[in-house]
Order: structure tokens, then sequence, then C-alpha cells
């Protein structure tokens, strides 16, 4: 396991790299069962506009972090955040390369290229589906895309193990995504193209610019194991390793940053709660006014949690089988962190209360006896072929997360 200075060293390398080079013809390298039902609709995505939630009323004279007046012709006196907590991430605008015209494969091509416990980001509009493998979003961080005809972008930021989806339609405006280049609290910050304010990853808001106090809304996606996708959906469609950029896909660049042990890279703020230590991987639901983390721990020991939030019944399953992005050398080695997907757990006005098997491969609820997987789909009994919708959670570090949201509940197993 690489020493903390070394590894930092190594990602300030990876990050400067990254962001050269970005005609396709130049490598960045760093040193270092049957188809799934088409699901309901997802249950309480955010909704836009929103307040910020955390930063500080910010001085109307303070300045726009450095160099940023030379790239962006964002509106920097509009801001709801302080500019002192924006740190550069060392590539420049644009300079890690968001997909904007992705090509995809089947299931059958991807195959070749991705192996079985290798994580992708789920997408379902309608019947729709489609994986974006981790191993490239990790060199390009955003894609935008149209799936089942709804304009959304897939973002992810590797230093906070955070997937999200957001829809790309604000207002009435359609809006494509890029890489600031610049980081708060360790968090991508992106950019609309249209407008050029800037948004931050974890909370979908706008921070800077003309469309500040904004907030994007959320559509649900899970990191799932690449055989968990290929059994669920064996039509689906898989982002292609042709994206126009060389880079080494399938490689891991940060080595070890998941390390429980570890610190997050390019943080600059407050203390977070030592509820759970700052790299722990939680599950995070927002409903409302009411936010939880499931931590990954708790969630591994029991397989199961049934819980109500914001008046909504949930159902939080985990299951092994899905390698860490940000382990090993290679995805493909990562050590198994399993995955965690959240679920209302009402079908036709009957609420159901699961428990896992104990084999460890499924689920059964107590009210029907019915056999569930953890994508939330009967899979034999009185409920086969049922669908329970998806609710919006997001993975994060614990860091990344409190970060942005101290006034989180953690969820404690005997709740």
């Amino acid at each position: 396991m690489p020493t903390p200075i070394i590894m930092i060293v190594g990602l300030v390398v990876l990050l400067v790299l990254a962001g050269c080079g970005q005609a396709p013809s130049e490598p960045s390298e760093p040193s270092v069962s049957p188809p799934a039902a088409s699901p309901p609709a997802p249950a309480a995505a955010a909704p836009s506009p929103v307040p910020t939630t955390r930063a500080p009323a910010p001085s109307p004279e303070q300045l726009p972090p450095y160099g940023a007046r030379s790239e962006f012709r964002t509106d920097f006196s509009k801001a709801s955040i302080d500019y002192s907590e924006v740190l550069s991430g060392g590539p420049p605008k644009d300079g890690i390369p968001a997909i904007d015209s992705p090509q995809f494969v089947p299931v059958s091509a991807a195959q070749e290229w991705l192996r079985a416990n290798e994580p992708v980001v789920r997408v379902q509009v309608g019947d729709d589906a489609r994986a974006y493998p981790l191993q490239i979003l990790t060199w390009h961080e955003l894609v935008n895309d149209t799936v089942g005809g709804l304009p959304l972008v897939v973002s992810f930021c590797p230093l906070c193990n955070t997937a999200i989806i957001f829809e790309r339609e604000v207002a009435g405006q359609l809006l494509d995504f890029g890489t600031t280049g610049r980081l708060r609290f360790s968090n991508l910050i992106m950019y609309d193209r249209q407008t050029e304010t800037w948004w931050q990853q974890a909370t979908g808001e706008a921070i800077a610019g003309e469309l500040t106090g904004t907030r994007l809304r959320f559509y649900p996606g899970e990191i799932i194991a690449w055989a968990d996708f290929q059994a669920a959906h064996p039509n689906g469609q898989v982002l292609s390793r042709d994206t126009g950029f060389n880079r080494s896909y399938g490689r891991n660049p940060y080595v070890g940053y998941d390390d429980i042990n570890s610190s997050p890279f390019l943080y600059q703020g407050a203390p977070v709660a030592d509820t759970l230590p700052p790299m722990a991987r939680v599950l995070t639901v927002e409903l409302g006014d009411e936010l939880v983390a499931y931590p990954y721990s708790s969630l591994e020991a029991v397989g199961v949690i049934n819980d109500t939030v914001q008046d909504v019944p949930l159902v939080v399953f985990w299951q092994a089988g899905t390698a860490s992005a940000l382990d090993a050398g290679t995805l493909a080695e990562g050590r198994d962190v399993g995955t965690g997907t959240a679920f209302e757990r009402s079908v036709a006005g009957q609420v159901l209360t699961f428990t896992a098997n104990a084999d460890g491969r499924g689920f059964s609820d107590a009210e029907t006896g019915s056999q569930w997987d953890h994508l939330g789909q009967a899979v034999a009994g009185q409920l086969q072929g049922t669908q329970l919708a998806p609710v919006v959670a997001v993975n994060h570090f614990w860091f990344s997360w409190a970060a942005f949201r101290p006034d989180t509940r953690v969820y404690q197993v005997g709740e």
C-alpha cells in the first residue's frame, strides 16, 4: 500500500497529466436472469430550484477562483459559496474531457473487455437500459447522453466515489456539461456550456454564475457489477471505449485511494463528523428534508435494511460481487466492496418487509414469500416480475457527503 505522501504526489501528477494531450492521438498515462421489467417512475426526485445547503453567504467583493476569469465567461458576481473553498485539481477547463457523443455497443461485444466483477453505472429509462463502465468514467467523469428520450448527464467523481445522474433540462433549457478542473471539498465542480454556470456534483447545485440557486434534478442510477447488468439486461447497451480519446481504460490511476485509513485528496474544509471514518463508504438517500447515510459496513453485516424516510417505506439491499474502482492497479483486480441499492418497498399499497436469504444471494419478503434480487425485481413467487420503484441513492465516501450535508442521520444497525 503506498504511503499517503507518495499517493498524493502520484495523484497530483495524474491530474496534471489528465489535463494534457486532449487530442485523440495523445495518450494520458499516470505514473502510478430474464430481462428486467421497465422500472416504475423514480421516487421523489430533487426539485429545482432550491437554495444551496452549506456555504456561508459570500462577500459581494470576493474575487473568483484564481485563473477562472481567463478560462470562463461565468458571471462570478453571482455565487452561493465562498470562493476560498475552491481549489484547482490540476487540469484546466475541460482538461478532463467529457464524452459528448457517446457510442454504445451490445452486451456481447463489451464482454470482451469487461470482467464480471467490474463496476458499471446502470441507468434505465423505460426499456432503454445502459451501462457506463467506471473504467471509462474514471478518465472522463462526464457523459452527456439521452436515454429513452430523456437528456441526462452521467457524472463520476473518483475522489468522492460519487456516480450521480442528472437531468440536463433546466427551466426549458437543454444544458450539456464539462469539467472546470476545480474541486470543492474534494468534489468535482462541473460547468454547463450554455451559461457557464458552475455546478457542485455532490449536490447538483449551481454555486456560481447565472443559474446560481438552481438545483439539477436527480435521476436514479446504481453502481453494480458488470455480471449483474448482463444478467438483468442482455439486450442493453454499453458505453463504448471508442471515445475519440486515447486513455488507459481498465487501469486505476488512484491505486489505494479508498483505503479506510487514507485521507481525502485536496480536501480543504471544516472537519467532518467523526461518526464514521472519512473514507467509509455510504449509500445516501435524500427525500424531502430527511437525509440518511447507510454505511456499507452495516449493509454488509445485515444484508438488507428496512427503513422509512420522509414517510416513504424504503428497502436498502446489499450484494457482494462488485469490485472497488479505487483499490488495485486495474479495476478488475479491486477488492470486493459489494453493491448497495435502494427502492420503495410498497407494492400495490402493501408495505413489504425484507430479509436476506441465508445463502447470501437474494432476498425474500415476509408478506408474500416472493424472492427478490438486489436490483429490486421479484424473480420468483407470488409477485414474480414485479419491479420495485427505485429511489435516488448515491454512493459516497463519508467525508464527501458529510461536508455538504452534516445534518444527515447515519443508520445504525438495530434501529
